[in-house]
């Protein structure tokens, strides 16, 4: 017989490993202090605006990436806008920030992520979409924290 889990413990999980993704620590699969926002607070504008090698972005092109990702997320969930979007735009068209810049760019990272937690949060159905969506959140979101921190390494040794 198949065991099926209640939707508020899959809520449940879920919010925890998005919260540990990007602010507070869980034990679930990160260090301490190495979340999304912990990592970024540690980042300068300059720091931010340096490709970090070759042909690959800066950190601040990383952090547009992943707000684009989430807004993408919520037009589909919240407005049922599926329409093509243009996922080279970002890397194309971020490169340097201006101190100001950085802080806006890190304070529209929050306001988006906390959005999208609200969404997840207040979701009553959990469908093929909210699953897959609400997963490649966490998934999507911490393939480019460890870009970051990879990043790091190269620009902080």
């Amino acid at each position: 017989m198949t065991e099926l889990i209640p939707p508020e413990t899959f809520r449940s999980v879920l919010l925890d490993m998005l919260d540990e993704t990007f602010e507070n620590h869980h034990g679930i699969y990160l260090d301490r202090d190495t979340g999304l926002f912990r990592t970024l607070e540690t980042v300068s504008a300059q720091e931010a605006s340096i490709p970090v090698g070759g042909k690959c972005a800066t950190l601040a092109a990383q952090v547009a990436h992943v707000i684009f990702y989430l807004e993408v997320l919520e037009r589909y969930v919240v407005h049922q806008n599926s329409s093509p979007v243009d996922w080279g735009e970002v890397w194309r068209t971020v490169s340097g920030v201006t101190p100001d810049e950085w802080d806006a760019l890190k304070a529209e990272l929050e306001a988006t992520y906390r959005r999208i937690y609200q969404m997840l949060q207040d979701n009553e159905v959990w469908n093929e979409d909210s699953l897959g969506g609400s997963l490649a959140v966490v998934v999507h979101t911490a393939y480019h924290l460890g870009e970051i921190r990879q990043a790091l390494c190269t620009l902080k040794p």
